[in-house]
């Protein structure tokens, strides 16, 4: 059997450093740390994204709470709730700094990575979070509408992501190999659909689609890439309920499981942005409440062919072998010759 001090240099070797030994009678257990990193956490200023900047930095981890400030449909601006989550960590005990720029703006995005590098040292977690609702029907959503939800969603999860890329693929070159994770939000409204979110849904499935693509270039360069869809009262979700009453991670009390808090979806996020998630990567995750789910991608189901042999299809074809091989909406019957 390992000593404690033996046991401890393994954990060191092998983790990064980022679990601790806590010794019971018999057993050794590793407690779950995440000191010495340092994440960005965009649109951390309220909900979930603020949830998993606090989960972050109770864990150890250093944050640059990122947030414009703005309105749940995107107007405005306020320096205020970046420098309330990032006072209330250093509160804490933690460390933190606030950032107030436009992730979808591509020297915003460039400006906060940098930040980080200029604040702390490094960048190891990459938490993209930020965004906004235009919710409407395809017949009355209007372009700007569509445009403005999709530019803060997914282009503002590809500029923060480009930027830290480039950051780790330097650092790789230079001989000093990453060990770095991106963490992306998506949601149920673009994996499975919701009627009057055209623009939010296409953007969060966007999103999912960069992950998987993300994990693919990266890997060589010492970064992972997962997705989690939350779930909270949000000020997102307020806006498809009537008289919702809005919660903020550390505003619900801390003795009673509240599942509707915004913070519940924090812990898988934490998990993942950890050395001990090291085998994870290219993979999206359902956390809303107490249950994590694994969400099954994109893959290829029944297939038909032509009866006789390899050849165009003719569309008057199509229906029948559709109906009984994939839909099952009809018997196909005895067939004689293959």
């Amino acid at each position: 059997m390992l000593g404690a001090g033996v046991f401890q240099w393994c954990l060191s070797k092998y983790t990064g450093g980022n679990c601790c030994v806590v010794r019971r009678p018999g057993r050794f257990l590793m407690a779950f740390r995440m000191d010495g990193k340092v994440a960005i956490v965009t649109g951390a200023g309220h909900g979930i994204g603020r949830g998993e900047a606090l989960e972050l930095a109770a864990q150890g981890a250093t944050v640059v709470v990122n947030d414009v400030g703005g309105s749940v449909h995107g107007g405005g601006t306020d320096k205020a709730p970046a420098e309330e989550v990032a006072e209330i960590i250093r509160k804490n005990g933690g460390q933190a700094s606030a950032n107030y720029s436009d992730v979808a703006d591509w020297e915003g995005a460039k400006a906060l990575v940098q930040q980080a590098v200029d604040d702390f040292g490094h960048l190891d977690i990459l938490v993209n979070n930020a965004g906004i609702v235009r919710d409407a029907m395809l017949f009355s959503m209007k372009e700007e509408d569509f445009d403005s939800v999709v530019r803060v969603h997914l282009k503002g999860t590809f500029a923060t992501t480009h930027h830290a890329a480039v950051h780790w693929r330097e650092a790789s070159k230079a001989g000093n190999q990453p060990r770095a994770a991106i963490v992306n939000t998506v949601s149920s409204a673009g994996l499975q659909g919701n009627v009057g979110q055209a623009n939010y849904g296409a953007a969060k499935a966007g999103i999912a689609a960069l992950t998987v693509i993300s994990s693919l270039e990266l890997s060589r360069y010492g970064v992972r890439a997962n997705a989690v869809a939350p779930g909270g009262m949000t000020r997102i979700t307020g806006t498809l309920m009537k008289n919702a009453e809005i919660i903020e991670p550390d505003g619900a009390d801390e003795g009673e499981y509240n599942p509707m808090n915004p913070r519940n979806s924090a812990p898988m996020v934490a998990w993942l942005a950890s050395d001990e998630a090291l085998h994870v990567t290219g993979q999206v995750f359902r956390a809303v409440g107490h249950r994590i789910t694994h969400y099954e991608p994109w893959s290829l189901g029944p297939t038909i062919e032509p009866k006789k042999a390899p050849a165009r299809w003719d569309p008057a074809d199509i229906g029948a072998a559709v109906n009984a091989h994939i839909f099952k909406s009809r018997a196909p019957g005895l067939q004689m010759g293959g």
